[in-house]
């Protein structure tokens, strides 16, 4: 037994002693691999330490630069945030400062609302005491009292606006009237017109009375054939050796005449003859009439027409007005409108332009219908004249409202030239009618007694009743009547208004 466990005992003390063995060699073995894993990790965990602390300091520096950008933003905000909030405390206190200004000022306000209101209670009272006491003194209510004031106030101001613009009239039409005379004494001086001719007579005179028959001819084919060539009526009556001519336009009616002439003087008297000798004096005429044209705007001193007025205006060679010519009334105008023009400092181009053609719608009238100043205001405009030109046109007989000096001068020249001494006549049928209106326009009037219509119907004679109308009255009476004869009559030249009031006071010695 014990020979077995010596053996035994050597084996398990040679195996734990091998056991030993081993372990040490791998103890030894493991130490020197786990010094060589402990080297690198210590090396991994230098590099590691090395590279944390250059990111912790990358860090710490971004962290720095952040917070003192943070910073001063936030130091610029709490500046603007202080800024901010004096503004908004300086303006709380200006709003203060205003709305005690403000209560003081409504409390001020109210205490005068107030002490107004008390007074203006007292004034009432005081007012309607002393409404009752003159009420009472007047035995008039107060309206009676307020009508009667205002009559009273109305008739004193009529009165005193009546005798002011007497006084202003009086020394105006004194001062008017010695400058008118003077300046129109001036123009009409320097012209030597004629005095009015007879109206053109349309009458043919025929050699003998068997002259009739042949230009009736067969059947009267003769005479209708003139009348239709020539546009005019041929009266064959029991004149003795004539025959009349009728027609509206007095071109048409000289033609007539002149080819009738050249007909009796031909002795060969048929429609074919006829034509021929109308057409030719139609030739006549229109060349006298480019010729009178051109002598009446060279005479005028006017230049520059358009040759279509040239022609017209020498239409009005053979168109007369209560038999003045009106070619030479239109030169005469002309002449009278230049020196009215150059003596008040107008345009003296345009005065005597528009004066030359005033009248140069009558050449037309026959053919369009209208006033012939409006006619011939839209001939002068189609025809390039001037817009001047053509409101004095358009204003001389007042169809237009005068806006210019120098239609106000057409005006005035027409009149002179018509209404001079010995440039116009009328019927003695005309002249009655004419002095009739006159005084029965001045009749309508209340207040007047009489009327007279003298020197040719260019003045007219008022008398008034003195009891009905006083002196006042009586001026504005004048006016009145100058103003209806205006609105509804119709004159040449100017008619004079003169009311007479006359007081008689008669007593008897017994």
């Amino acid at each position: 037994m014990s020979d077995i466990l010596i053996p035994l005992s050597l084996l398990i003390v040679g195996l734990l002693l091998g056991g030993a063995a081993a372990f040490w060699y791998l103890r030894s073995k493991s130490s020197s691999a786990l010094r060589e894993v402990e080297a690198r990790s210590s090396l991994l965990a230098e590099e590691t330490a090395t590279k944390q602390k250059q990111v912790l300091l990358e860090a710490q520096a971004e962290a720095l630069r952040i917070r003192s950008e943070a910073e001063a933003e936030a130091k610029e905000r709490r500046s603007d945030l202080t800024r901010a909030e004096r503004r908004l405390q300086q303006k709380d206190e200006n709003l203060d400062r205003k709305l005690d200004g403000l209560e003081r000022r409504e409390q001020g306000i109210q205490a005068r609302e107030q002490e107004i209101n008390k007074i203006r209670a007292e004034v009432e009272q005081v007012k309607s005491r002393q409404v009752q006491e003159l009420e009472r003194r007047a035995q008039m209510t107060r309206d009676e009292a307020k009508a009667e004031l205002i009559r009273q106030v109305e008739d004193e101001a009529k009165d005193d606006a009546l005798r002011r613009v007497r006084a202003i009239e009086a020394e105006a039409k004194e001062e008017a009237n010695r400058r008118a005379q003077m300046i129109i004494s001036y123009a009409i001086q320097r012209l030597g017109t004629e005095h009015a001719s007879e109206t053109s007579v349309s009458t043919v005179v025929l050699p003998g009375e068997e002259m009739k028959g042949r230009i009736i001819g067969k059947e009267g084919r003769n005479i209708r054939a003139f009348e239709q060539a020539t546009g005019v009526d041929v009266i064959i009556d029991d004149t003795p050796e004539a025959i009349t001519l009728s027609a509206f336009d007095p071109v048409r009616r000289e033609v007539a005449k002149r080819a009738l002439t050249k007909l009796v003087s031909d002795g060969r008297i048929h429609p074919t003859r006829i034509e021929e000798l109308v057409a030719k004096a139609q030739q006549e005429i229109e060349t006298e009439m480019k010729e009178a044209g051109e002598r009446a705007a060279l005479d005028a001193g006017v230049q520059g027409l358009h040759p279509d007025l040239i022609k017209l205006l020498g239409r009005l060679k053979y168109r007369t007005s209560y038999g003045q010519n009106q070619l030479d009334h239109a030169v005469e105008t002309s002449l009278i409108g230049a020196a009215l023009a150059a003596e008040v400092g107008a345009d003296v181009n345009v005065t005597k332009t528009a004066s030359l053609l005033h009248d140069i719608g009558k050449a037309v009238s026959h053919e369009v219908e209208g006033p012939h100043a409006l006619i011939g205001a839209d001939i002068a405009k189609r025809l390039g004249r001037s817009p001047k030109i053509v409101h004095a046109i358009a204003a001389h007989h007042e169809e237009e409202e005068p806006q210019t000096v120098e239609a106000v001068l057409v005006a005035a020249a027409d009149a002179i030239s018509g209404g001079r001494p010995g440039a116009r006549r009328e019927s003695i049928d005309q002249y009655v009618k004419r002095l009739r209106a006159l005084e029965e326009v001045a009749n309508s009037f209340e207040g007047v007694e009489k009327s007279f219509a003298i020197q040719a119907g260019r003045e007219v004679r008022i008398i008034v009743k003195p009891e009905d109308i006083d002196d006042l009255e009586a001026s504005q009476l004048t006016r009145n009547v100058a103003r209806r004869i205006e609105e509804t009559l119709s004159y040449p030249g100017q008619i004079k208004v003169t009311v007479i009031r006359e007081t008689r006071n008669v007593a008897f010695a017994r």
